[in-house]
């Protein structure tokens, strides 16, 4: 029976010549030093990959250069990794690089490993016992504490069986990675095989991609499609997160291509040279951390210089956190809750890591509390995606968000973002103004306020009103036209509001007139029904509602407001009767004889072309009639009797 793949990685780490590449080769029987100059120097240069069965479960490894002039290699390693096993030889004991390795993966989170204490066959059993003790102090208060030390010697296989139920041990400890999320791979190497064309490989950091899947290699920006797999060296249809995976992109050049570059799903990263982070320098006296300090900056693959700004303080001292930004000399692509480390960029040397929060445009202003209240809860959530799916939602610059918008911050797959959605809707976190278009509900809570407060400030001035217009509510409220559309309907569905006669108002309100605005305005009805297709003009009606040319064009906007009155051009009003009557003479017409030139149409209204032609107008706008030239057709709706 085959082994079962799973996606976990596990890596090797330690100083130089403490024979990670001869543990390696026994555990799997491949050599991952494979460049000349790796086997005539007799030390691992490049990253290696090999499969690994353990207990019929098939892992990968990945080997990680010793040497300290390799430090940025062993990161890009390290960084896919979710166990360790860490070597250290028993002849040299605990050397610089055995440190500054432990650091580094400390500040990665991984959280799993054993230690190897190698070339046992070349020191007494005293010498064993000292370099295990040394190993046990080294390690207290780390995620290594307490972790199983196995003597082992690639040599004569001494301690073998001891070391593989400890190697099967630390498998079953590890939660294999999910395959949630937008797939990313950063480029650990790349080459060209003839016949395939150019190929990548690396440890994907998240999702999966399967044979056929649209890619694009950033920051380049080539895009094409997968054409061949390989996960653990083998064939296969799908490469997951933490599985080591080679891809075939077949007419890509591989000389344009680099460690460092990433590839990923189209559309949803982008490269980018500014990022805030949290992080935690590693708790040293002599680490002291200046803003502004020129750093080297680590994450997935890639090695950029750049310059770090605490967002608090001038300078951090070993052991603190604190939240930083970062400005890199080259943009780069990474992700939120994505690992990195920080070095001094000389001497080198390791100072801190933590997780980016997310990519920004430009610096930020520190001196602003909401900034750093933002930036916290932004990074309590991109711990977790729901959580992160939520901030990005209660922080939607247009108040509510798109599916897809929500997606793109968020790099979740579509899939898995309606679930989170779902789930957020059925707690009340999240609302539906639309199919695909969300609300948080603290920002739901505060644009309904506004609205309700906008009506009531409108009722208070205007009483005489039936309600606001959306344009005046648009105004009032600061909201975007689709979000107050769609609360609109949610507050009418709770009962808070009511729409009538195409205003809205709330759902206690009722019109209120002083009898001298009573009367007036069925002086001006009385004006519109007397010469019904002759309507009065401005003077006319403030003459015959005896009130003065501004109090008539206030109780002709009431009378508009309440549909008693239609404005069919910006200085022409005919009553609703009207409008109705002509209508109806309209449809009559064109039934009987099957269209209506517009010559005819004053002959038909008893009036005159200044009255006759803005109304036929109005009928083509409100879908009773359409224009072909001068003449006019019924719509389908008015077609049958």
């Amino acid at each position: 029976m085959p082994a079962q793949q799973i996606n976990i990685t596990l890596g090797t780490a330690g100083h130089i010549d403490h024979g990670k590449t001869a543990l390696v080769k026994l555990l799997t029987g491949c050599d991952t030093d494979t460049l000349k100059e790796e086997i005539e120097r007799g030390m691992s240069i490049e990253l290696g990959f090999a499969p690994c069965v353990i207990a019929n479960l098939e892992v990968g490894i990945v080997d990680v250069p010793g040497h300290e002039h390799f430090i940025k290699t062993m990161v890009a390693g390290a960084t896919g990794m979710d166990g360790v096993i860490l070597v250290v030889a028993a002849d040299d004991g605990i050397m610089p690089q055995t440190k500054e390795h432990l650091d580094i993966l400390t500040l990665l989170g991984i959280q799993h490993g054993i230690v190897a204490l190698t070339k046992i066959d070349r020191v007494p059993p005293e010498r064993r016992a000292k370099v295990a003790e040394d190993i046990a102090t080294l390690l207290g208060g780390t995620f290594l504490d307490g972790a199983p030390i196995l003597p082992v010697s690639s040599i004569t296989g001494e301690g073998l069986d001891g070391f593989m139920k400890g190697l099967q041990a630390l498998v079953r400890s590890i939660k294999p990675k999910t395959a949630e999320g937008i797939f990313r791979l950063p480029v650990e190497k790349v080459f060209s095989v003839k016949g395939y064309g150019t190929v990548l490989t690396g440890i994907p950091v998240a999702g999966s991609a399967k044979l056929g899947d649209a890619v694009v290699l950033l920051p380049q920006g080539l895009t094409g499609r997968i054409t061949g797999l390989q996960v653990y060296g083998r064939d296969a249809e799908t490469a997951q997160a933490g599985q080591c995976a080679a891809v075939n992109i077949r007419h890509w050049d591989p000389k344009a291509i680099h460690r460092g570059n990433t590839l990923t799903a189209p559309g949803f990263f982008g490269p980018a040279d500014w990022y805030v982070c949290q992080m935690r320098l590693l708790p040293s006296e002599k680490f002291f951390l200046k803003s502004a300090a020129e750093v080297k900056f680590h994450t997935g693959t890639s090695e950029v210089l750049g310059t770090v700004y605490l967002m608090q303080g001038d300078h951090a001292r070993g052991g603190e956190e604190c939240l930083i930004q970062l400005r890199l000399d080259t943009p780069v692509i990474a992700g939120p809750g994505d690992r990195f480390i920080l070095r001094t960029a000389s001497p080198p040397a390791t100072v801190g890591g933590g997780i980016v929060v997310e990519a920004t445009t430009r610096r930020l202003k520190r001196n602003q509390p909401e900034v750093l209240q933002d930036l916290a809860a932004r990074t309590h959530a991109v711990r977790d995606a729901k959580a992160f799916v939520e901030y990005c939602l209660r922080t939607a610059e247009s108040v509510a968000a798109g599916e897809t918008d929500l997606a793109l911050r968020s790099k979740t797959p579509l899939v898995r973002l309606r679930e989170i959605l779902k789930e957020l809707t059925g707690a009340g976190r999240a609302g539906l103004l639309a199919p695909g278009f969300y609300i948080h509900a603290a920002r739901a809570k505060e644009a309904d306020a506004r609205i309700l407060g906008a009506l009531r400030d409108f009722h208070q001035q205007s009483p005489e009103s039936p309600g606001a217009d959306l344009d005046g509510l648009l105004l009032a409220a600061h909201l975007p036209k689709d979000v107050l559309e769609g609360l609109l309907a949610r507050l009418g569905s709770d009962g808070k509001i009511v729409e009538r006669k195409g205003r809205f108002a709330l759902a206690g309100h009722r019109e209120t007139f002083v009898d001298k605005d009573r009367d007036a305005m069925e002086r001006i009805e009385a004006l519109f029904r007397k010469n019904p297709f002759g309507p009065p003009d401005s003077g006319e009606i403030a003459v015959g509602a005896k009130v003065s040319a501004a109090e008539a064009a206030r109780l002709v906007r009431l009378l508009v407001e309440h549909q008693r009155l239609v404005q069919v051009t910006p200085d022409l009003l005919f009553h609703t009767e009207a409008v109705d009557r002509a209508r109806d003479i309209v449809v009559a017409h064109i039934r009987k004889e099957g269209c209506l030139e517009s010559v005819k149409m004053k002959y038909l209204l008893n009036t005159t072309r200044k009255f006759a032609i803005p109304l036929l107008d109005h009928l083509d706008r409100i879908g009773v009639t359409r224009a072909a030239g001068h003449t006019r057709y019924l719509r389908a709706q008015y077609k049958e009797g």
